[in-house]
C-alpha cells in the first residue's frame, strides 16, 4: 500500500505542471478570448436590441404620421364637401331667385297684356257701339226714306 501511495504521490507530482499549464491556459483563454467575446456579443446584443427598439419606435412614429395624415385627409374631404355643398346651395338660391324674378316679370307682362287686351276690348266695344249707332241711324234713315229718293 505504501508503494501505491508512493506511485500516487509521483503521479500527483507529475500532474502539477499539467495543472499549472491548464490553469494558465484557462486564465489566458478567459482574458484573451472569452471576456472580449462576451463583450462583443453583449455589445452586439445591445445594438441589435437597440435597432429593434428603434425600428419599433420608427414604426410607431410612421403609424402616428399615417393616422395624422388620414385625419387631415378626412378633414380636407369634409371641408371640400362643405364648400361644394355651400356652392351648390348658392347656385340653387341664385337659380331660384332667377326663376322667381322671371316669374314676376312674366306675371307683370301677363298683367300688362291683360290690361292692353281689356283696353283694346273696351275701345273695340266703344267703336262697335258707335258704329252700331251709325249703322242703326243709316238703317232707320234708309227705311224711313221715301221709296225712290235715294236709289
Amino acid at each position: 500500500m505504501d508503494q501505491t501511495l508512493h506511485q500516487l504521490g509521483e503521479l500527483l507530482l507529475g500532474a502539477v505542471p499539467t495543472s499549472i499549464l491548464l490553469a494558465t491556459l484557462y486564465v489566458l483563454y478567459t482574458f484573451i478570448v472569452h471576456r472580449p467575446l462576451r463583450r462583443v456579443l453583449g455589445e452586439r446584443r445591445r445594438k441589435t436590441e437597440g435597432a429593434v427598439e428603434k425600428s419599433k419606435a420608427d414604426i410607431a412614429a410612421a403609424e402616428a404620421r399615417t393616422a395624422e395624415y388620414e385625419q387631415k385627409l378626412r378633414e380636407a374631404r369634409a371641408t371640400l364637401f362643405r364648400a361644394q355643398e355651400a356652392r351648390r346651395q348658392a347656385a340653387m338660391q341664385t337659380r331660384n331667385n332667377a326663376v322667381n324674378e322671371a316669374r314676376t316679370k312674366a306675371q307683370a307682362q301677363v298683367a300688362a297684356a291683360k290690361t292692353d287686351i281689356e283696353s283694346d276690348r273696351a275701345a273695340a266695344e266703344k267703336g262697335l257701339q258707335g258704329e252700331a249707332a251709325s249703322l242703326a241711324q243709316e238703317i232707320v234713315r234708309r227705311v224711313l226714306q221715301p221709296a225712290g229718293v235715294g236709289r
